[in-house]
């Protein structure tokens, strides 16, 4: 095998202020222009690592906050239908809020606003990656591997992989991609599955079903 071992990660989110709070929805109209891109990804894939428990229906914290402190039940709704994986980047995504709260803006006759203690807060994160020391050798012990990931890994290799290289895949799907043309089936049963409207136990649990499968089939 000519391509390298895969080299299996873990990580954690280390969550920091922006310094943009917000009260009203005008507010927030502007805090979604001004907030650094990795504030827009944090609220979108955060909760995947430090999951909220308030309201589990609403996929997003812009959505959670807009329900929660601004009660706007239609608004956020609309917001948390959103998906991340359908932008290209996070000004598409950006601009996809800011169009859906516009919008909103339009249709009412007064700014909603949430009280002082229930302000909004913009927070980005930064990812703090850690070497786990373990390297997988064989695609066909991917199975037994991904189902001893930590929950840090797989959002490390499933998630964070799409951010941080040009391709924005998967780790798992681009290492069996580089091995040869014989996993092709493979890759495109990984790449189909879509990891927003989940949880990182779901998706350790889809990926061990699909490699599990694959190789008893082969």
């Amino acid at each position: 095998m000519d391509s390298q071992p895969f080299h299996i990660k873990d990580c954690a989110l280390i969550a920091l202020s922006s310094g943009i709070a917000v009260q009203t929805l005008r507010e927030f109209r502007e805090g979604l222009s001004q907030a650094p891109a990795s504030s827009i990804y944090h609220h979108f894939w955060g909760r995947f690592l430090q999951p909220r428990f308030d309201e589990p229906e609403y996929n997003n914290d812009f959505a959670a906050w807009v329900y929660h402190s601004l009660h706007e039940k239609a608004l956020a709704e609309r917001l948390s239908v959103i998906d991340p994986t359908e932008f290209d980047d996070i000004e598409g995504l950006r601009s996809e809020l800011i169009d859906r709260v516009e919008e909103h803006l339009d249709l009412t006759e007064w700014v909603p606003w949430s009280k002082a203690d229930e302000q909004f807060h913009f927070i980005y994160s930064q990812i703090l990656v850690m070497d786990t020391g373990v390297w997988l050798e064989e695609p066909r012990f991917l199975a037994e591997t991904v189902e001893k990931m930590s929950l840090g890994s797989i959002f490390y290799h499933f998630i964070d992989a799409r951010r941080r290289t040009p391709e924005k895949i998967d780790d798992f799907s681009a290492w069996l991609e580089d091995i040869g043309t014989e996993y092709e089936d493979l890759v495109q049963e990984v790449r189909a599955i879509d990891p927003y409207f989940s949880s990182l136990k779901e998706i350790r649990r889809v990926l061990y079903q699909c490699f599990s499968s694959f190789f008893q089939e082969d």
